[in-house]
């Protein structure tokens, strides 16, 4: 008996990459490490001038008390305004995405959704005005009823302003500005939730709420959180509508109704710079390598928490 052969799978084509496919696969590379490039050149640039501040004898920074008692209360004044926008814009954001996807009719929801996005057209100069001479008046009420109320916790102490240029302002303000960013970024997650897991839960009987509590809240999360981690980072980066409305300069405080308020990093930059000369340069660049490593952290996390939630689709 002879010996059958097995047949042979023939061999798999080789896929042929066309010109325009290269171009392209090289462009996106080259874009991708470019931005690597300028990233680490601002990055160096920072350091290179902050060195300076960084060792520095004490009595030589602004404030006399070296560069941590400078760069503090900066940096808790930043924190403070943009956790006051982040806590005021993610759940009205929220409310926004899920009422345009899911209740309003299909030409409100159009209409609002492009007033929405326009909210983010609008310069910064225009709502540090609108803050100043709108919105810190009509808070001085609430101001003084926040230090009468709840003046026994520490951030509405007081007393309270009587312009109503505070920390609590600021974080209004900058919570309209960073609406958009999590309202849009929400609604394109929450539009995109399994067809199948919303028609299941329908037809089971869940009513609208219900359903999206169960088949578009958890599969959005991810969309929710980088979006508000991506407003956080706008958030703490303002400069023109912090530095119009808040009169800062106190030290480090967490009142944020009173007249004294530290001020932003980027703020204190703008209104410092133009006169400033050798050190205290190298010192408010310093202060800015503070926060460009936030905002590095802010966005490496919103990163972080998009890809552990990348595998999630409607099959799983």
């Amino acid at each position: 008996m002879t010996a059958t052969k097995a047949p042979t799978e023939p061999p798999s084509p080789r896929t042929v990459r066309r010109p325009g496919d290269r171009i392209f696969s090289g462009a996106a590379r080259g874009s991708g490490i470019f931005i690597l490039l300028v990233l680490a050149g601002v990055a160096a640039f920072l350091i290179s001038e902050a060195l300076p501040a960084l060792t520095a004898p004490s009595d030589e920074i602004p404030g006399g008390e070296g560069l941590a008692g400078y760069v503090g209360p900066l940096i808790l004044g930043t924190l403070l305004g943009a956790l006051i926008a982040l806590i005021v814009a993610t759940p009205l954001a929220v409310a926004i995405a899920l009422y345009i996807t899911y209740y309003a009719p299909r030409r409100i929801a159009a209409t609002m959704g492009y007033v929405i996005d326009l909210l983010a057209a609008i310069p910064s100069v225009v709502y540090g005005f609108w803050g100043l001479a709108v919105l810190a008046p009509q808070l001085v009420p609430f101001h003084t009823w926040l230090a009468d109320t709840l003046g026994f916790i520490p951030f509405f102490a007081g007393p309270a302003s009587t312009s109503g240029r505070t920390m609590l302002t600021v974080g209004i303000v900058l919570a309209v500005m960073i609406l958009p960013i999590i309202s849009a970024i929400s609604r394109e997650v929450f539009s995109q939730a399994p067809a199948l897991h919303r028609e299941a839960a329908l037809a089971l009987g869940a009513t609208r709420w219900e359903m999206i509590k169960m088949a578009v809240l958890p599969y959005g999360k991810s969309g929710i959180i980088a979006g508000a981690m991506l407003g956080l980072g706008r958030a703490l980066g303002e400069t023109m509508a912090v530095a119009i409305i808040l009169s800062g300069g106190a030290g480090a405080t967490v009142n944020l109704i009173s007249n004294s308020n530290p001020s932003t990093i980027a703020s204190n930059i703008a209104l410092s710079f133009p006169e400033a000369t050798g050190i205290d340069v190298n010192t408010l660049i310093a202060s800015g390598l503070a926060l460009f490593l936030i905002t590095l952290a802010v966005n490496m996390l919103a990163r972080w928490v998009v890809n552990r939630r990348a595998d999630f689709s409607g099959a799983n």
